[in-house]
């Protein structure tokens, strides 16, 4: 028994000494409670009184070796450890700097930052509103008929009986004449919303808007053409021009849709502009006076204005694109050229 002790120390030594990952599964090879040196231990009962000491002594003197073997051991693999991983982080300061790829203003928020900032040059503040509105605020106060088509809800996304997803940044108008009804008010509105629309080359179910609205006394038709034409050459370039066509809003009287020169070919007519030499970009009018009533404000002293364009629209027409799809897509090819 004796001699099996020492053929065990010896080749738990040599196992350990060549060991180079974990010393785990030798330590329980070994000293474990169904290991080599468990098993001879469990025939000590067989030996004379005379020998178990003998042969007790010798076998902690085998476990005590192969435990110093393994501490020792143990310690080596961590430092081997601890070398390869500095190896594997190693950094060589001498070579050259690798270019950070740097992100892009998106399009479309590249688009409204500019248009608010226009804006706000010519004294605008900026109004903001919550996206989920009461149908109120979103068709009752802008003069919508209850059977106007958009208040369908095959075009809008009902959340319950008197609230909705907001489908235009117009109820921001109503609340900052309810906040202030002694006007003058000079707000634009920009933000996200949405309609019940399939994605497709001109239409998304969310999408985003910036509106305006004016309102004091003597407010008339041409002090909207102007601020309208003062925005479009400042946006699109100063030779650029506006074009108003009568149109029907509900919340406005008279009403107009608005065209701006196409930027690219100067109204000859090109691919960008479908070769009509002009593009919409908005629509606006004077405010309704049943919107001023709506709003705490006396349609018989103050009259206003507002507009509202299509941010995905403005960002087609700066990028270039025909397809608004593309604006949502995030292919970091496309995105990056902007």
């Amino acid at each position: 028994m004796k001699q099996q002790l020492e053929q065990i120390r010896i080749a738990a030594v040599a196992e350990i000494e060549a060991a180079d990952t974990s010393l785990e599964e030798i330590r329980i090879k070994y000293l474990g409670k169904k290991g080599e040196l468990t098993k001879i231990l469990r025939g000590m009962g067989s030996l004379s009184a005379e020998e178990r000491p003998v042969i007790g002594a010798v076998a902690n003197e085998v476990r005590n070796c192969i435990e110093s073997a393994l501490e020792v051991r143990g310690a080596e693999l961590k430092k081997i450890a601890l070398a390869r991983s500095l190896e594997a982080e190693k950094l060589d300061v001498t070579y050259d700097a690798i270019d950070p790829n740097a992100g892009h203003i998106h399009p479309i928020t590249k688009a409204m930052k500019r248009m608010t900032e226009i804006f706000i040059d010519m004294g605008f503040t900026v109004a903001e509103g919550p996206e989920v509105e009461t149908v109120y605020n979103n068709f009752d106060a802008l003069n919508a008929p209850a059977d106007h088509p958009s208040r369908d809800f095959q075009d809008t996304f009902y959340i319950t009986e008197n609230t909705l997803l907001r489908t235009q940044t117009s109820p921001v108008q109503i609340r900052a004449m309810l906040n202030n009804p002694n006007p003058p008010i000079r707000i634009i509105s920009p933000g996200r919303v949405y309609r019940s629309d399939v994605a497709d080359a001109s239409h998304s179910p969310v999408f985003h808007q910036l509106e305006g609205l004016v309102i004091d006394k003597g407010i008339t038709m041409g002090d909207l053409k102007g601020i309208l034409s003062t925005f479009a050459k400042t946006m699109f370039g100063p030779e650029t021009k506006t074009r108003f066509r009568p149109h029907n809003f509900p919340f406005t009287e008279p009403s107009a849709e608005v065209d701006v020169s196409c930027f690219v070919c100067g109204g000859k007519g090109c691919r960008l502009c479908k070769g009509e030499g002009w593009m919409e970009i908005l629509g606006s009018g004077m405010v309704h006076p049943e919107v001023l009533r709506a709003g705490g404000i006396d349609p018989d002293v103050y009259t206003g204005f507002a507009f509202g364009m299509g941010v995905e629209r403005v960002a087609m027409v700066m990028a270039g694109i025909d397809d608004l799809r593309l604006l949502y897509e995030n292919d970091a090819r496309f995105l990056k050229q902007f």
